[in-house]
Protein backbone atom coordinates (compact mmCIF):
# COMPACT_ATOMS: atom_id res chain seq x y z
CA UNK A 1 0.00 0.00 0.00
CA UNK A 2 0.59 3.69 -0.92
CA UNK A 3 0.22 5.98 1.41
CA UNK A 4 0.33 9.80 1.21
CA UNK A 5 0.58 12.85 3.73
CA UNK A 6 0.47 16.21 2.95
CA UNK A 7 1.75 19.23 4.42
CA UNK A 8 2.17 23.09 3.81
CA UNK A 9 -1.59 24.28 3.85
CA UNK A 10 -1.98 27.45 5.72
CA UNK A 11 -3.35 30.45 5.52
CA UNK A 12 -2.34 33.68 3.11
CA UNK A 13 -3.83 36.64 1.58
CA UNK A 14 -4.26 36.57 -1.99
CA UNK A 15 -1.81 37.36 -4.52
CA UNK A 16 0.66 35.03 -2.20
CA UNK A 17 2.43 31.68 -2.49
CA UNK A 18 2.31 28.50 -0.74
CA UNK A 19 4.20 25.35 -1.40
CA UNK A 20 2.51 21.86 -0.58
CA UNK A 21 4.79 18.92 0.00
CA UNK A 22 3.33 15.03 -0.07
CA UNK A 23 5.71 12.85 1.59
CA UNK A 24 4.70 9.03 0.17
CA UNK A 25 5.77 5.74 2.07
CA UNK A 26 5.19 2.21 1.73
CA UNK A 27 5.75 1.85 -1.75
CA UNK A 28 8.31 3.70 -4.27
CA UNK A 29 6.26 6.48 -6.06
CA UNK A 30 8.59 5.78 -8.93
CA UNK A 31 5.80 3.76 -11.14
CA UNK A 32 3.14 5.63 -10.26
CA UNK A 33 2.05 9.39 -11.33
CA UNK A 34 1.68 11.75 -9.01
CA UNK A 35 -1.30 14.62 -8.72
CA UNK A 36 -3.47 16.73 -6.53
CA UNK A 37 -6.79 17.40 -6.40
CA UNK A 38 -8.95 19.93 -4.54
CA UNK A 39 -12.19 20.33 -2.87
CA UNK A 40 -13.64 23.33 -1.93
CA UNK A 41 -16.24 24.03 0.47
CA UNK A 42 -19.93 22.32 -0.89
CA UNK A 43 -18.16 21.44 -3.89
CA UNK A 44 -17.06 18.33 -6.05
CA UNK A 45 -12.86 17.25 -5.65
CA UNK A 46 -11.55 18.70 -8.51
CA UNK A 47 -8.23 17.80 -10.35
CA UNK A 48 -5.60 20.75 -10.09
CA UNK A 49 -1.94 18.90 -11.77
CA UNK A 50 -0.03 15.67 -11.79
CA UNK A 51 3.25 14.71 -13.37
CA UNK A 52 4.41 11.55 -15.14
CA UNK A 53 6.52 8.92 -13.15
CA UNK A 54 9.87 10.56 -14.00
CA UNK A 55 8.14 14.20 -13.95
CA UNK A 56 8.84 14.57 -18.17
CA UNK A 57 5.40 15.50 -18.53
CA UNK A 58 2.92 17.53 -16.22
CA UNK A 59 -0.54 18.61 -17.01
CA UNK A 60 -2.94 21.15 -15.00
CA UNK A 61 -6.08 22.55 -14.69
CA UNK A 62 -7.19 25.33 -16.45
CA UNK A 63 -7.39 27.66 -13.51
CA UNK A 64 -4.60 26.93 -12.60
CA UNK A 65 -2.25 27.19 -15.70
CA UNK A 66 0.62 29.61 -15.16
CA UNK A 67 0.15 29.89 -10.90
CA UNK A 68 1.36 26.32 -10.09
CA UNK A 69 3.92 24.08 -10.50
CA UNK A 70 3.66 20.44 -9.99
CA UNK A 71 7.45 18.95 -9.40
CA UNK A 72 8.34 15.31 -7.95
CA UNK A 73 11.31 13.96 -6.32
CA UNK A 74 11.66 10.11 -6.53
CA UNK A 75 14.62 10.28 -4.31
CA UNK A 76 12.66 11.54 -1.53
CA UNK A 77 9.37 9.83 -2.27
CA UNK A 78 8.28 13.64 -2.20
CA UNK A 79 6.11 15.70 -4.75
CA UNK A 80 5.18 19.32 -4.30
CA UNK A 81 2.80 21.91 -5.20
CA UNK A 82 3.63 25.33 -5.62
CA UNK A 83 1.43 27.73 -5.59
CA UNK A 84 1.83 31.34 -6.51
CA UNK A 85 -0.46 34.38 -7.40
CA UNK A 86 -3.36 32.90 -4.93
CA UNK A 87 -6.75 33.70 -5.17
CA UNK A 88 -9.72 33.15 -2.58
CA UNK A 89 -11.06 30.61 -5.29
CA UNK A 90 -8.19 28.68 -4.67
CA UNK A 91 -9.83 28.04 -0.87
CA UNK A 92 -10.01 24.15 -0.65
CA UNK A 93 -8.66 21.02 0.98
CA UNK A 94 -5.64 19.81 -1.36
CA UNK A 95 -5.14 16.22 -1.72
CA UNK A 96 -2.15 14.71 -3.06
CA UNK A 97 -2.96 11.47 -5.08
CA UNK A 98 -1.27 8.36 -6.79
CA UNK A 99 -2.14 6.59 -9.84
CA UNK A 100 -0.73 3.71 -12.33
CA UNK A 101 -1.64 5.68 -15.59
CA UNK A 102 -0.64 9.81 -15.75
CA UNK A 103 -3.96 10.30 -18.16
CA UNK A 104 -6.26 8.98 -16.05
CA UNK A 105 -5.80 11.86 -13.19
CA UNK A 106 -6.85 14.62 -15.11
CA UNK A 107 -10.24 12.91 -15.53
CA UNK A 108 -10.40 12.70 -11.38
CA UNK A 109 -9.26 9.02 -11.32
CA UNK A 110 -6.53 7.90 -8.45
CA UNK A 111 -5.47 4.70 -7.09
CA UNK A 112 -4.10 6.41 -3.65
CA UNK A 113 -5.27 9.45 -1.97
CA UNK A 114 -4.05 11.03 1.37
CA UNK A 115 -5.86 12.60 4.41
CA UNK A 116 -5.73 16.62 2.64
CA UNK A 117 -4.69 19.92 3.65
CA UNK A 118 -6.23 23.31 4.04
CA UNK A 119 -5.35 26.26 2.29
CA UNK A 120 -7.52 29.18 2.77
CA UNK A 121 -6.25 32.63 0.48
CA UNK A 122 -8.05 35.73 1.67
CA UNK A 123 -9.05 38.88 -0.17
Amino acid sequence: QLQLVESGGGSVQAGGSLRLSCAASGRTIRTFAMGWFRQAPGKERTFVAATSWGGGAAEYADAVKGRFTISRDNTKNTVYLQMNSLEPDDTAVYYCAADRIFTRMASGRADYRGQGTQVTVSS
